[in-house]
């Protein structure tokens, strides 16, 4: 009962010097409302972006290994020598497929941006795939309309094709294009299914603008040894196999392939989808430490704002503190006093800040369709650092009353 008649006294003593100095606590909570609005908000905007370019990120495969001419990350090994290797052909999946025994799925690809027309409607740069029978095993996608290649289409280079959602839409005005034939490449190609739609993620990765079509049916159209075509295999290993040995048997089947001696260097690359996530890991704790520093300068004057209101409320009730001492309280309960209030002071200016963040998040995810995601460890982090700032910010007034003499005190109206 005395603990609760305490926190009671202590929150009206809270309320009082709220109302009593309504344009310095208005001021003082300001620093704290900017504070953690400031921290809760990039924190907020880390997180919705890291959860949306994770998720974009693994779309492309969490377990797949790319070979490619071009490492993703350059490190301490010279650009021209990159530039001289041979890009991966047909021959390197195949030499893949017979002795990476650790490879489950292993698909060739080439992109290029071309026009695709049917009738007098056409579509600007669209992202033609030549690609190998495996491609239905190693990405992730749905076929709304008809179906995948048969196995014959692919290895005889049969004039067929998918199409995107978006190609589907734009050329075809909501008639079915399966079985209608389409022209891209110079050469007329009949449609035999219609990717479901997907949306752009962050990193542009979608079906819905996308030709697909068999490597056999491309090669005799494009020089497949283009870099500009950019050639990858894709591999994805077995279940339980790890990413470093499925690397390693895909480095001895190709250097093998390529007769390359013990001393030479790879002339491929083998990238990973977690050598991506492991750069923005340190480009987002970069951000982290930024937001931390503009939001706690904001925080540094808050938390003084609330001391100096302190202190003043320490200086006015100083008699009121006298007459408490006098009829027996101890210091526990003059101590616990102050700091509850200036605890309150700092947690009702961070709940404002979160209330503020909370309004941004509703308007950016339902107004301009930008999804947000406010967490319960955001909401959390703010009231843990507003505690944090009263405790620091109370402390010394509060001790400083904790310790008055009653005489002392009473004198001083």
């Amino acid at each position: 009962m005395i603990i609760l008649r305490l926190i009671r006294e202590s929150f009206i003593f809270a309320i009082q010097s709220l109302m009593a100095n309504k344009l310095q606590t208005a001021l003082s909570l300001l620093g704290i409302t900017i504070g953690i609005f400031s921290v809760i908000t990039v924190f907020t905007l880390i997180d919705s972006l890291e959860n949306k370019i994770r998720s974009s990120i693994n779309s492309l495969g969490s377990e797949v290994v790319f070979v490619q001419k071009w490492p993703w990350i350059f490190g301490d090994y010279p650009w021209w020598k990159f530039y001289q290797r041979p890009v991966p052909n047909i021959k390197d999946m195949k030499a893949i497929q017979k002795h990476a025994k650790t490879a489950d799925y292993v698909c060739f690809t080439a992109n290029a941006n071309k026009s695709v027309s049917y009738k007098s409607e056409r579509i600007e740069s669209s992202e033609i795939v030549a690609t190998t029978y495996d491609y239905q095993f190693v990405n992730d996608f749905d076929i709304k309309n008809g179906r995948y290649f048969s196995p014959l289409e692919m290895k005889s280079g049969h004039p067929v094709t998918i199409i995107g959602n978006s190609i589907s839409e734009a050329l075809f005005k909501g008639i079915n294009p399966v079985g209608k034939q389409v022209k891209f490449l110079g050469r007329r190609i009949t449609v035999i299914g219609v990717f479901d739609k997907e949306g752009e993620d962050m990193l542009n990765n979608s079906n819905d603008n996308r030709a697909v079509i068999s490597v056999n049916f491309a090669r005799n159209i494009v020089n497949l040894r283009s870099s500009r075509l950019n050639p990858t295999i894709q591999v994805v290993p077995k279940k339980d196999i790890s990413s470093e040995r499925l690397k390693d048997d895909i480095r001895l089947a190709l250097r093998a392939a390529h007769r390359l001696k013990p001393a030479q260097d790879d002339d491929f690359a083998l990238n990973e989808i977690s050598t991506i996530i492991t750069n923005f890991d340190g480009l987002f704790k970069t951000i982290g430490i930024a937001g931390w520093f503009i939001g706690g300068l904001s925080l540094l004057v808050g938390g003084f704002g609330i001391a100096n209101i302190m202190f003043v409320s320490v200086r006015e009730r100083t008699s009121q503190i006298g007459i408490q001492k006098a009829l027996g309280a101890k210091n526990f309960f003059v101590l616990f006093q102050f700091l509850f209030e200036s605890v309150f002071l700092s947690l009702f200016g961070g709940i404002i800040g979160l209330i503020i963040v909370s309004v941004g998040v509703a308007i950016a995810t339902y107004g301009f369709d930008f999804p947000l995601v406010m967490s319960f460890g955001n909401i959390s982090l703010g009231i843990m650092v507003s505690l944090i700032i009263g405790l620091a910010a109370g402390m010394i007034p509060a001790v400083m009353a904790s310790k008055l003499s009653p005489v002392e005190a009473i004198r001083s109206v």
